[in-house]
């Protein structure tokens, strides 16, 4: 019997390794170590506006930090704020920390280099380095400060999933600071988060 999350749209995408949410919008929630990976590498001060919070799996990490989190959605998945269009919202904050949906990525870029008063990360796949289109406009106007790549590999399930397998899409955290000096540097989470905190 064949997959159907594999045949979305009518496009095979074995590559993916992602399970579609094929009750909703695109929602994959964050393993908890992959937001540990940027809270141990990058300091934050101030509250963090995670701003696609679905379940809340990453505020609750960033919320064990002992940081003020400001959590908020578009769909209410019980968690945070629903109703909140990052994409329309006119709300500024310290930092913003989020995981976007895949489809929406460059336009959380554009709203949230804007709405950040100090660093903005976003959680993308590495391929998001690549592209005509991004390298005209993102990368040559408001390039990352950094770009943090995973050593081990992400794997998203939907919430309740059996989890099992390891994904073939590399993943990095970007981050712009609003502090750090223009250039973009590119840096490597060392191994070791998916087992300590899986």
């Amino acid at each position: 019997m064949t997959d159907s999350t594999y045949n979305l749209n009518g496009g095979f995408k074995p590559t993916t390794k992602r399970f579609a949410d094929l009750n909703g919008p695109d929602f994959f929630p964050t393993p908890a170590w992959a937001t540990h990976a940027l809270i141990d590498n990058e300091s934050f001060s101030g509250e963090i506006w995670e701003s696609a919070c679905g379940n809340g799996a990453m505020s609750r990490v960033l919320e064990h930090a002992s940081r003020s989190v400001i959590s908020s959605d578009l769909y209410d998945r019980g968690y945070g704020d629903s109703g909140i269009d990052f994409l329309q919202a006119k709300r500024r904050a310290d930092n913003i920390v989020t995981n976007p949906p895949y489809n929406a990525a460059e336009g959380f870029v554009r709203s949230g280099v804007s709405q950040a008063k100090h660093k903005f990360a976003l959680l993308l796949r590495l391929a998001f380095l690549e592209g005509a289109n991004r390298a005209n406009t993102i990368f040559s106007q408001c390039p990352p400060s950094r770009v943090w790549v995973f050593s081990e590999r992400i794997t998203f399930y939907p919430a309740g999933a059996v989890q099992q397998g390891s994904g073939t899409t590399a993943y990095a955290w970007f981050v712009w600071d609003k502090d750090a000096p223009s250039g973009t540097e590119l840096k490597w989470f060392k191994p070791g988060y998916k087992h300590r905190f899986n």
